[in-house]
């Protein structure tokens, strides 16, 4: 650990200071002049640097979180493996943490290495050496403009490249997540991970498998539904953790590329996303085989049901999916043929169920891969377009040939009784 962090001053680091929000810098100066120290920190400092405006601006200091909380009556007390303060502004959350130790001394591991409690106090330059990445441990004062770099974050941003602190293979198993996190901010920042990253991602894979699927899940959300998830899906399609996270999904899926790109489109135009929605598509390609396979011994609502429960319960003990995401794929799912087929006495019921525009779109992805969808998803694109011509439309339809069921019985009529010949 080196005796003293780079410094530069306002003029060297180039940080707008309009770019800094104004309550994070109220908590840094509130701190400070209750006699602690106090920075931002972490992806925020990053940001600035890169000329990006921060999502959220976290701060660290040397006061516990009981002092904190003694500063700012609003504050609350959050976490279990590492207790931090939330200091509330209205609707945004400053998050505050204590600088942590740098050594083993006091971090518990497990077995196989991996962090289970980490709830020691440090010092500044303790709590650089602690984080995970070089350019998330960049140290900004915005009260007098000071930046501090202890392990060669600004040298990593200018080389545009993402590197652990330490030696990569112990932080991989500190914590498996962090190759996730190392993929994310590839696909974010298009840094390079460097060689030593590469390298592990093989054992961060099997380490995977020991993280709760819940934990997963929050990754899940922050790998595609921050506006970059085209580029995170290419970046993990072609690596271990593929096979891990995702081993019903084609890694060179078209309609998963598409998927990803158009969730990208709609959060750049401030459109509504849901992890439902990926989940159905991810899944798709291995529903659809399951319920082709079913289809021969089972009636077509069983064996969709069958399929779907066969799929979700398989991707749910990898990556949690709650159940109002899973209730979304199975509708989307259900929706598929009875988009394709239209029979005319269901338009109106297809087109008013609540998860129509989301199994519409994913016609539309399939649509784009196979010729043969293009008919249906053209009529659904016009019925929707010309309210006037949709009587039009349904009377253009074919009438269904669907074979009557003699086992049927007519409602209001009873069965005529039969004679048998031989009876005693």
């Amino acid at each position: 650990m080196p005796p003293s962090p780079r410094r530069l001053g306002p003029a060297e680091h180039g940080i707008r200071t309009e770019g800094v929000d104004a309550n994070s810098v109220e908590v840094v100066g509130r701190l400070q002049e209750a006699g602690f120290h106090a920075y931002l920190v972490g992806g925020c400092v990053r940001d600035l640097l890169l000329g990006f405006a921060p999502k959220d601006f976290d701060v660290a200091t040397d006061a516990t979180p009981e002092e904190v909380k003694s500063v700012f009556r609003r504050a609350r007390l959050v976490g279990r493996r590492f207790r931090i303060a939330h200091v509330r502004f209205g609707r945004e959350i400053i998050e505050v943490s204590t600088f942590r130790k740098a050594e083993s001394e006091g971090v518990e591991l497990d077995s196989t290495g991996m962090i289970v409690s980490d709830n020691q106090f440090g010092s500044l330059e303790e709590d650089a050496w602690r984080r995970d990445f070089t350019i998330n441990a960049l140290y900004y004062d915005p009260i007098d403009g000071e930046l501090l770099d202890y392990v060669g974050g600004l040298e990593d941003l200018r080389k545009r490249r993402i590197a652990f602190i330490g030696a990569t293979s112990v932080r991989i198993a500190e914590d498996p997540v962090r190759a996730l996190r190392a993929l994310r901010f590839q696909a974010k920042l298009q840094f390079d991970i460097c060689a030593s990253i590469s390298n592990a991602l093989t054992d961060a894979a099997h380490r995977l498998q020991a993280v709760s699927s819940a934990r997963l899940f929050e990754e899940f959300n922050k790998l595609f539904l921050l506006g970059y998830a085209h580029a995170a899906w290419q970046a993990i399609s072609v690596t271990p953790l593929h096979r891990i996270l995702f081993p019903c999904t084609p890694p060179q899926s078209e309609v998963v590329s598409l998927a990803m790109r158009n969730t990208d489109e709609r959060i750049a135009a401030d459109k509504p996303t849901t992890p439902g929605f990926l989940i159905a598509v991810l899944l798709w390609q291995d529903y659809s085989a399951r319920l082709n396979a079913l289809s021969s011994g089972h009636p077509p609502p069983v064996a969709a049901e069958i399929a779907a429960e066969q799929i979700l319960a398989h991707q749910s003990t990898i990556i949690a999916i709650p159940r109002r995401f899973s209730l979304f794929a199975r509708e989307v799912w259900t929706l598929q043929p009875r988009l394709v087929e239209r029979q005319p006495r269901s338009i109106d019921r297809i087109y008013t169920h609540k998860r129509f525009r989301a199994a519409y779109d994913l016609l539309e992805l399939r649509a784009k891969v196979d010729d043969a969808l293009h008919e249906a998803f053209d009529w659904w694109t016009r019925y929707q377009a010309d309210p006037a011509s949709r009587d039009a439309l349904i009377g253009a339809l074919p009438i269904p040939t669907t074979p009557r069921n003699p086992r049927r019985r007519r409602r209001g009529k009873k069965p005529s009784a039969v004679v048998s010949s031989t009876a005693p």
